[in-house]
């Protein structure tokens, strides 16, 4: 198998020949294509091997961040026979996609790396959600990789046109399409997007029919399928790992576990790049620390006023702009500090106030 077909560019040459320089042992790259519980699978020009992190590496990385991930170009020392590979390094990256771990403020997780398309895949039945859509967008822009929205079961709507308007209005700058994988419609944009050694994820929560749609693109049955459940409109959890495909047309896509909560990582531009619109409009604002409240002269809330702009969607933002604050004094100690700075200055602010009010009583 040729590197290229697995998306290698001369790029990864000069890192891979400084690695071998240094190293007691050839090194082989490869490429992760499967992880499964800690378990990685990583295709070389030769075969397929079983892999583990090397000690050394486990040692140095400064955290998950820098660890293995599927999507990874990694360079590995070869077994003596059948046993396993041993991942000595991983290789620059581009397109890294990271979420905050569920449950936890303080570590990233990893989904994928070396990310060219990330498809958000939003089902047009009783789990559609735009602020899901908006949150998986910051997400994805944060990556890198270039976002498309993909409204999947198009043919269980009525009104697709109506939901492809909704949603691009939300989307600026972004590729929307309607997909059903029983009509086919849609696949062919979906392979578009995906030319020749550049690589896609799939990303949504279960029962988008992400597994269908890797199906049909491969043009075989290899993953299992599930209905979701008529109850709640919530999918069941079909797909348990990570696993990179090669699609019969040369792109790459990657399919994984249904996910639940996108929990922000990492700094602010992915939702700045998601709400470039709101952006615009404060921009325009009379005071550069508009609250878009009540302020004079916003020009935010002019737009809410005449209805071109929701107050949903400007809730969101500042929900989300709100919670990277959060994230960002968790980890960082210089945001912490000026976040505790401003609290001081706020509250000595109010107190001041009240005391001059209380005097001219």
């Amino acid at each position: 198998m040729l590197l290229e077909s697995l998306g290698w560019g001369p790029d990864l040459d000069p890192a891979l020949s400084h690695l071998s320089s240094s190293s007691p042992f050839p090194l082989v790259p490869g490429r992760v294509v499967r992880q499964a519980r800690g378990l990685l699978s990583v295709q070389t020009a030769e075969r397929l091997f079983l892999a583990r992190t090397s000690g050394r590496l486990l040692h140095q990385a400064a955290g998950i961040e820098a660890l293995p991930t599927v999507g990874d170009w990694v360079a590995l020392t070869l077994p003596q026979g059948e046993g396993e590979a041993l991942l000595q390094a991983v290789l620059p990256r581009r397109g890294v996609l990271v979420r905050r771990e569920a449950g936890s403020e303080h570590e990233g997780q990893l989904i994928a790396a070396n990310l060219d398309v990330v498809f958000l895949v939003a089902g047009l039945d009783g789990n559609f959600n735009p602020r899901r859509i908006e949150r998986g967008l910051a997400v994805a822009w944060k990556s890198g990789a270039t976002p498309v929205v993909l409204l999947s079961k198009a043919d269980l709507h009525e009104d697709v046109p109506a939901r492809l308007a909704e949603v691009r209005a939300l989307a600026p700058g972004v590729s929307v399409f309607a997909l059903s994988t029983h009509l086919g419609t849609g696949l062919d944009e979906v392979r578009a997007c995906l030319p020749p050694g550049k690589t896609g994820l799939l990303l949504g929560s279960s029962g988008v029919g992400k597994s269908t749609l890797v199906n049909r693109l491969l043009e075989e049955e290899r993953l299992a399928t599930q209905s979701v459940r008529v109850d709640d409109n919530k999918g069941r959890h079909t797909t348990t790992h990570r696993e990179l495909f090669m699609l019969p047309q040369g792109g790459l896509l990657i399919d994984g576990p249904g996910v639940r909560e996108l929990g922000l990582w990492g700094e602010e531009e992915g939702v700045e790049q998601a709400f470039v619109d709101v952006l615009t409009l404060a921009a325009g604002c009379r005071f550069s620390n508009c609250g878009h409240q009540r302020e004079p002269g916003c020009a935010v809330r002019a737009e809410v006023e005449a209805g071109r702009l929701s107050q949903e969607r400007l809730d969101h933002f500042e929900k989300l702009q709100r919670e990277q604050a959060h994230k960002e004094r968790q980890t960082n100690g210089a945001a912490q500090r000026e976040h505790k700075r401003f609290e001081k200055n706020r509250t000595l602010e109010g107190w001041q106030r009240s005391r001059v009010k209380r005097r001219g009583e």
